[in-house]
């Protein structure tokens, strides 16, 4: 790669000074991904003179959105139009194609409101309030209790909770584990299952610089789509909560707020755990995607049709190798270990210098290492069956096994579910269970026999349960056998066997509920004794530890992310890295002098309709920006606001150096990446010609 190409890229190795690595216990700068209900009102008050009221919490929280089980977005007009990333989104975008129409390519937008695509399994959340319910959960633990069984205990009140609302099926509620088990918090949304596309923009010009600028600065990426909401009426959601597009957009050093649903972070983790990340859990993880990675490669070069069925799969893969990189890269550094047990050994200094404390809390650390051996000797096991890894990934087994699960526990009281199939969230799995989107043999058979192969590789071909698998054939072949054979690609079908129960699934001949069937015995022991044997002592550990650091500490720092909203906030600021200053913004003009040093070949080949528009565009205009606010996984499509609850950016990255942030925070150069609102009001006014959009994102609608 040309060194002009590359000459203000960051090092993909993290290095931080240890000068860097304060305390764990005290906020450093801009650090903390903080729930609504606890914001940093000291820090805003004293640093940025900054004091939002009620009604500003209660406006910016309604005017966030939570995309699924886990994407951003953000209200921006009264007529319930939604902004978030082109790629959380692009699973929407290819299930909505067709080999002849093909929008992940090529892009949608609908001149007029009738011409809006439903997303086909795609539902959307409104924080609606948030309740303490600590004491609640708690008071349902006995002293007499064994950690599983505390466990249990804690989990059918969760239930019980979550099952509490008024009675309007739109109501959702979840209860969110903070500090890993010290604090339990009832979070109430307002559901959506009507959501439609209503534009997003080419791959070429959303993912300009591909996997080569992934995670990277400077960018030019176009990284945003926009969809509406509709409420139970099928009328477009009329709203008074909704981010204001500011076109003078955000200046350097300025002060700035991103609000998102950062999926976890692992900052609170004792250095035990965290070796066991480094040691286990993220070799394994990231050994499983670089294998996937490469076989997806190989796929989709072999032709069109095949890049349009898999290249979803790919952009997918390639960002969590690199995420998960990113995060291995972290805690093979000893100075970031170094620091932590540092850290670890003061607070378990200040808690044995209290006897009190000693008492309650003295064996918090050592339970949980006992407990993190135990897993170690079924972690492989438990991972592939159950866990991030888990080898049987393909949708017509997903359904096959929600389907067997379902009707198993389906016959017990609610409390006494698997979380995933109690009342609460039966709504949710069924517009997941019940999607028309298409199911494709060939992605099916791919899937099901990558994970067959992998099995294989990782228990051995003579395992038991892998000899039952393959039923005496190799992967592909059983692969191929299970899906051409298989009737779940009808939802009636599904819809049969979901009303049917126990009876209707064990009389089904299907050969991938049979499959399912076969392993659903060994894959519930294993999540078993994961729940028994390491969450059990996880919750009540780590519960014993943020008691122990709130006493000796005082409550100075927000929870670990959860996948609930959270506000983060910093300032624009560029880069200054060996001698060389990154500039905070990046410019239109700077796309297509990108594009020219790599002589428009992908993944810097700019879009058909880019190319047509360069003399309509001011070239001036920025592009992208970077800024100091913390984000994570799961803040992809989280609205950047300004003081007055103004719309200025939308996040859609992390620069490598930030993939740190996962277990401490440093400003010095990481930072997160978000796309100027200004380059996409330039995009779509003389890009793509969406003269309505346009209006309805800068003009305030009548009531």
């Amino acid at each position: 790669m040309p060194i002009a190409a590359t000459r203000f890229r960051f090092a993909v190795t993290l290095i931080l000074p240890l000068a860097a690595l304060l305390t764990p216990f005290e906020v450093r700068g801009d650090e903390g991904l903080w729930p609504l209900n606890q914001p940093p009102t000291e820090i805003f008050r004293d640093k940025y003179q900054f004091t939002p009221g009620e009604a500003w919490y209660q406006k910016v929280q309604r005017s966030c959105v939570r995309l699924g089980r886990g994407g951003s977005a953000s209200l921006v007009s009264r007529n319930g139009l939604v902004l978030t990333n082109h790629h959380v989104v692009s699973d929407q975008l290819r299930k909505l194609s067709t080999p002849e129409r093909d929008l992940l390519t090529d892009g949608f937008l609908a001149a007029d409101p009738s011409q809006e695509l439903r997303c086909q399994d795609l539902d959307a959340y409104v924080l609606l309030g948030i309740r303490d319910v600590t004491a609640e959960v708690n008071a349902s633990v006995t002293a007499d209790l064994t950690p599983a069984a505390a466990n249990e205990a804690r989990r059918k009140k969760i239930a019980e909770l979550e099952a509490q609302r008024p009675d309007d099926s739109s109501i959702h509620s979840n209860v969110v584990t903070l500090y890993r088990g010290a604090a339990y918090h009832l979070y109430r949304y307002r559901r959506y299952t009507d959501v439609r596309l209503v534009w997003a923009p080419e791959l070429r010009a959303a993912s300009f610089g591909g996997d080569v600028d992934n995670f990277e600065y400077p960018r030019y990426a176009l990284d945003a789509a926009l969809l509406r909401l509709y409420d139970e009426n099928g009328a477009p959601l009329h709203t008074r909560d909704f981010f204001q597009l500011n076109l003078e957009g955000v200046g350097e050093n300025e002060f700035v707020m991103v609000l998102g649903n950062p999926s976890r972070t692992q900052r609170g983790l004792t250095v035990d755990h965290l070796r066991f990340l480094r040691d286990v859990e993220y070799p394994a993880v990231l050994g499983s995607l670089w294998r996937r990675e490469v076989q997806l490669r190989t796929i989709c070069e072999r032709g069109p049709e095949q890049e349009r069925l898999f290249r979803s799969e790919l952009l997918g893969v390639q960002n969590s190798r690199k995420a998960v990189s990113g995060y291995l890269a972290t805690l093979q550094d000893p100075r970031i270990i170094a620091s932590k047990v540092e850290d670890e050994a003061k607070l378990r200094q200040g808690v044995a210098g209290n006897p009190q404390w000693q008492a309650q809390w003295g064996d918090a650390w050592d339970r949980l290492t006992n407990a993190l051996a135990a897993y170690r000797g079924f972690f492989a096991r438990q991972n592939l069956l159950n866990g991030r890894g888990a080898a049987l990934d393909s949708r017509l087994f997903r359904i096959a096994r929600h389907l067997v699960r379902y009707a198993a526990e389906r016959e017990k009281p609610d409390a006494e579910r698997l979380e995933e199939y109690r009342e609460a969230e039966l709504e949710p799995l069924k517009l997941r269970l019940f999607s028309p989107a298409p199911i494709e043999d060939d992605v099916e058979i791919e899937d099901l026999a990558s994970g067959m192969a992998l099995l294989i590789e990782r228990l051995g071909g003579d395992d038991p349960l892998v000899v039952q698998v393959l039923d005496g054939r190799p992967p592909r072949e059983r692969a191929a056998e299970l899906v051409r054979g298989c009737g779940l690609k009808d939802v009636e079908t599904r819809k049969r066997l979901f009303d049917g129960g126990a009876a209707a699934v064990a009389a089904s001949q299907d050969p991938m509920i049979r499959l399912a069937t076969l392993v659903d015995p060994e894959a519930r022991k294993f999540r078993k004794r994961y729940e028994d044997e390491f969450e059990s002592v996880e919750r009540d550990a780590y519960a014993q530890i943020a008691a122990a650091q709130f006493a000796v500490f005082g409550r100075q720092r927000p929870p670990d992310a959860s996948g609930s909203l959270r506000l983060s906030f910093g300032t624009v600021c560029g880069v200054t890295e060996g001698g060389r200053t990154v500039p905070a913004f990046t410019q239109i003009g700077g796309l297509f002098e990108r594009s020219a040093q790599f002589g428009g070949t992908p993944p810097f080949d700019l879009a058909p309709s880019w190319q047509r528009a360069q003399s309509a565009l001011d070239r001036t205009v920025p592009f992208d920006f970077v800024l100091t606010a913390e984000a994570i996984g799961g803040n992809s499509g989280s609205p950047v606001i300004n003081r007055a609850g103004e719309l200025v950016g939308l996040v859609f990255d992390i620069n490598v150096p930030a993939l740190g942030w996962n277990v401490v925070y440093t400003d010095q150069v990481a930072r997160s990446v978000a796309l100027d609102v200004r380059a996409l009001h330039a995009a779509l006014t003389h890009v793509y010609h969406a003269d309505a959009l346009v209006a309805e994102l800068t003009r305030e609608l009548p009531e």
